[in-house]
């Protein structure tokens, strides 16, 4: 969460601060501010709210300097307001930070600071590092860093400026992603790569445990012991205008139209005769046989990719499958081993409930095979074997292009091992082929015919609840589209499994209740139309998803969503366009901001 950038060089740090931040917008804050040293001191600005609000304060108080950090904040530790916005200062204004992830053990260094005299302004954890590299500060910023990082509990990516150091920015990483970006007689740092896209390609991924000491002509990078380090560069080869929208009203509507490209580039080069070829991942035969079960672990629509593909192994692979949401997985002393893999699903890579697990995972000594986004992720850094979507950036917060690669990939990946156990054979792997081969064209018809949606998202924006209802894979998909709909329109939504009605969920349904049918699995049919008939007599308004076989519900539906045909256990990747695109279009019609939903951030980098 939250969003960090930093300048030294030689051209006016302020505007490359905001330029930076608003490409980081998409992760989700709720204040900002930035400090840049003047050449005498370090002078500071920032508040609540938008980025407009504070380049609003920065005319009426410009700031003038070429070395400076901004923030964005997303509140953990305090609520939004000026005073707890970043960066924070030490008492004497010589030192400012700015900080992602939370400080654990903040309560205590904070009373142990107090009762040495410091005064804490703010209701952050954060301020405990101003202070406390204020109390180690001897003359060297560094080796005030390497003492406090000694110090402090938790999960960090830190800027520092010194005034005493005035030609320096530090940089400290521990759980929560930071980079450094290098240029020619200026270097950067940032949370993300499309924040110094316009000033370098060439950067380096910080590891944790890992500090880099930036002036305008040089890096250095250290460990916590004050070794220095050699890091590899990585150049990005992607533009910046992929993560800009492109004419696009919104990025969320950018980002669902570019599904059919995504899926082509995660498929490409995927798939041999009669099987597949991921990235030269070779999964020894003998331990796939030995395999005992697969644990998926994810959080949010990371989570929902992982159900449908629980169903999927399950059923079609033939292995005990199990699904985890990332943050109950730790804490439930899970049965996992040596003969259980583990998949870790994670759009940015960085989510810290889904990396706490696969630290769990492997201590117990499960393999971690990780589907993700972002190269040199912490989750990719962390597993045994990453295959990656390559579905280009994706900056709206509610993922879409990301989920439907992360099916794709698990497609892949199941009957990958499907055909080292034998469960499944060639013949099977071909039709998936040509149903995977299929997808991008069949995601197209649903696109160009997006407008039959917006004018059903028109007519029912205004619902109080919204009922999605589906079994099997269905199910999945629904939860999915439950959750699409309340993060960007805030409309109270929820998802359950068709025959659960009757044991309780039918108590909320009266006069007028919007019921999103989706009923895609042929053999389901029956079974689902009578669970769609009990909410039908109570009132509810039906909207039914189906791929074509609309004489079946026509009795009971009032709106069709008609879906292009593919084999039942390929619809999930189909069925979620639509619902993408009704909450989105809900969505717009009230009013909403819909690429940056109240309260969430893009990358879930605290627990």
């Amino acid at each position: 969460m939250c969003g960090i950038v930093g300048y030294v060089g030689e051209k006016d740090a302020t505007d490359i601060l905001i330029s930076g931040l608003k490409r980081l917008e998409y992760r989700g804050y709720d204040s900002s501010g930035v400090a840049v040293y003047d050449g005498r001191n370090i002078n500071v600005v920032k508040t609540k709210g938008r980025l407009l609000a504070l380049e609003g304060r920065l005319k009426d108080n410009p700031l003038s300097g070429r070395l400076g950090i901004g923030h964005t904040r997303w509140a953990t530790h305090g609520k939004p307001s000026d005073i707890n916005a970043h960066p924070h200062l030490n008492k004497d204004g010589s030192l400012a930070v700015v900080h992602n992830g939370i400080i654990e053990n903040y309560v205590e260094l904070k009373n142990w600071l107090t009762g040495r005299g410091y005064k804490f302004v703010s209701d952050t954890d954060t301020e405990v590092i101003c202070h406390l590299l204020d109390y180690f500060y001897e003359g060297d910023v560094l080796e005030a860093v390497l003492k406090l990082v000694s110090k402090i509990k938790g999960s960090y990516a830190l800027g520092v400026l010194s005034k005493n150091d005035p030609d320096k920015i530090i940089a400290v990483r521990k759980d929560s992603p930071l980079i450094v970006g290098l240029g020619k007689g200026e270097n950067l740092i940032a949370s993300d790569i499309p924040a110094i896209l316009p000033y370098t390609r060439d950067v380096v991924i910080m590891d944790d445990g890992d500090i880099a000491v930036l002036t305008k002509d040089n890096v250095t990078f250290y460990d916590y012991l004050g070794r220095e380090e050699e890091k590899p560069v990585t150049h990005i080869d992607w533009d910046i205008a992929a993560a800009e929208k492109g004419g696009y009203r919104h990025f969320m509507l950018k980002e669902i139209n570019e599904q059919p490209r995504a899926i082509r580039e995660t498929l490409r080069g995927r798939m041999t005769e009669g099987g597949f070829n991921l990235d030269g991942i070779d999964l020894p035969e003998e331990y796939v046989e030995g395999l005992s079960k697969i644990q998926i672990v994810a959080c949010g629509t990371a989570y929902h990719a992982g159900l449908v593909a629980r169903e999927f192994f399950e059923r079609y692979i033939r292995i005990p499958t199990t699904a985890d949401i990332a943050s109950e997985f730790r804490y439930r002393d899970p049965l996992v081993d040596e003969n259980v893999l583990t998949i870790v699903i994670s759009q940015s890579g960085e989510t810290a409930d889904t990396i706490a697990a696969i630290k769990e995972a492997k201590k117990r000594g499960s393999k971690i095979f990780a589907i993700t986004n972002v190269m040199s992720s912490t989750v990719a850094r962390e597993s045994n074997y990453v295959l990656y979507t390559l579905a280009g950036p994706e900056i709206a917060v509610a993922s879409t292009k990301a989920y439907i690669t992360q099916l794709a990939a698990l497609y892949m990946l199941g009957c990958y091992i499907g055909l080292k156990r034998g469960s499944v054979d060639t013949q099977f792997a071909r039709k998936l082929q040509l149903e995977l081969n299929a997808i991008p064209d069949k995601v197209q018809e649903i696109l160009d015919e997006q407008q039959d949606i917006q004018r059903i998202a028109d007519e029912h924006y205004n619902s109080r609840d919204v009922f999605f209802l589906g079994r099997g894979l269905d199910y999945a998909v629904s939860m999915e589209g439950s959750l699409k709909l309340k993060e960007v329109s805030y409309i109270h939504s929820e998802a359950y499994p068709a025959g659960e009605l009757k044991h309780g969920t039918l108590a909320l349904v009266e006069k007028g209740t919007l019921i999103i049918a989706v009923a895609t699995q042929s053999t389901l049919y029956e079974k689902t139309l009578s669970n769609v008939e009990e909410t039908k007599t109570r009132g509810g308004y039906i909207i039914t998803l189906t791929q074509g076989d609309k004489d079946v519900f026509a009795d009971v539906t009032d709106e069709f969503i008609k879906l292009p045909k593919a084999a039942d256990f390929i619809m999930p990747i189909l069925t979620v366009v639509p619902l993408q695109l009704l909450a989105y279009y809900m969505a717009v019609a009230r009013g909403c901001d819909v690429d940056k939903p109240r309260n969430l951030a893009k990358s879930v980098t605290v627990e």
